[in-house]
């Protein structure tokens, strides 16, 4: 019996839970090795930038209180407020592609202004 392939809902329901867990292994699971990630804070090519970057902005990630996921076919766009020890909660949208069973683009929007002043009050 073949392993049914997970829907890009349940992909991103994965990404967060495990990012959120500081579970990089899960996280390696979902990602393409082609991974193409451009958010506020930076951009990442490939599965390994952009497990770096999750695990940097992780450092200080408290919780991720996910307001509404959507998903229409193979993409996917998550609402949610981004907790962190630096700064108060930061309402960010992601939206994910899938292609054969794995992540392969990710945008992130969200006004980085309190989250930067708090990384840098934190150095």
């Amino acid at each position: 019996m073949t392993p049914r392939t997970r829907t890009a809902r349940e992909l991103a329901e994965t990404y967060f839970t495990a990012w959120e867990a500081g579970d990089l292994g899960t996280l390696r699971g979902v990602l393409a090795e082609d991974v193409d990630f451009v958010g506020a804070l930076g951009t990442a090519s490939g599965v390994d930038e952009a497990l770096a970057g999750l695990q940097g902005l992780g450092r200080v990630l408290e919780k991720i209180d996910v307001k509404v996921r959507v998903a229409e076919g193979d993409d996917v766009i998550t609402w949610f407020d981004l907790h962190t020890s630096v700064a108060p909660p930061t309402p960010t949208v992601n939206w994910m592609h899938v292609e054969d069973g794995r992540v392969t683009r990710i945008r992130v929007t969200f006004d980085p202004r309190a989250l930067l002043a708090g990384f840098e009050t934190r150095n």
